[in-house]
């Protein structure tokens, strides 16, 4: 373990992961602010640090430590990513990867292990794995490759999200409605960045407060609901609106793409 204290250490003073890193021009914390991960890790002190570091650099993490528990969890719960150990008791990892890519859930998923051979690691991309990472290995890389992984199967370094007229581009971090730009205070933002990510799909407010305000503890659930109330209000007028799914949540939808 003393390689793993070594790599973890490396990323623990948060100022300097906020600050520090960029790839293409664009800092990894800012993409990552927006990335719910799952960790499939047996070495508790290892997933410790792990969930520890990258909290620090934005990303919220979810720990299980038994192969058996990896599926559940990704059933009850959406994530972007899934960094998978081999070595799960319970259920091993290759075997939480076929039955994962057997239901075509294209889930990123990224493996962690300590066997590291090339034929290990052609193995496991060629059975349905985005990305291989031998430990021991540095968070800034893992974090690295974490967001690679997520801006991919999001569409593209920059992707464009729309749901009808409504438009957000990734790049710019900007709304439009109608091609004209939509005013928002950050809560605001934060709350339709969330819904336009998963356009058509219901989002609990509970799933909605995790994303959004994942570092403050005292919002209440019902702070979603007027946070809601106000985005309708601005989107008034328009074919783009939020309807409330029953028993399930919130979900953004437009009358231009029914009637199409």
């Amino acid at each position: 373990m003393q390689g793993w204290a070594t790599a973890v250490r490396n990323v623990v003073p948060a100022a300097a992961c906020r600050t520090a890193r960029r790839i293409a021009g664009r800092s990894v914390i800012e993409d990552a602010c927006e990335m719910r991960l799952l960790l499939a890790e047996d070495e508790r002190e290892l997933a410790a640090w792990l969930v520890k570091a990258l909290a620090q650099s934005g990303l919220q993490v979810d720990w299980v430590d038994d192969g058996r528990l990896v599926l559940p969890s990704l059933d009850a719960t959406r994530y972007d990513a899934l960094i998978l150990d081999l070595g799960l008791p319970g259920l091993d990892g290759r075997e939480v990867l076929a039955r994962l890519r057997a239901a075509d859930e294209r889930l990123p998923v990224l493996i962690l292990t300590a066997r590291d051979s090339l034929i290990e690691r052609v193995g496991s991309l060629n059975e349905g794995a985005d990305d291989f990472l031998a430990k021991p290995f540095e968070i800034a890389e893992l974090e690295a490759r974490l967001v690679a992984l997520v801006r991919r199967s999001r569409g593209g370094d920059h992707p464009r999200f729309a749901c009808g007229a409504l438009a957000y581009d990734a790049g710019s971090k900007q709304f439009t409605l109608a091609r004209e730009p939509l005013a928002l205070t950050p809560r605001e933002h934060a709350v339709l960045r969330t819904l336009i990510m998963r356009s058509g799909e219901p989002l609990s407010k509970q799933e909605i407060l995790d994303r959004v305000f994942a570092d403050d503890a005292d919002v209440h659930p019902d702070a979603i609901e007027v946070l809601v109330h106000r985005l309708r209000k601005r989107l008034h007028g328009s074919p783009v609106g939020i309807r409330t799914v029953r028993g399930l949540g919130y979900a953004l939808h437009s009358a231009e793409g029914e009637r199409g």
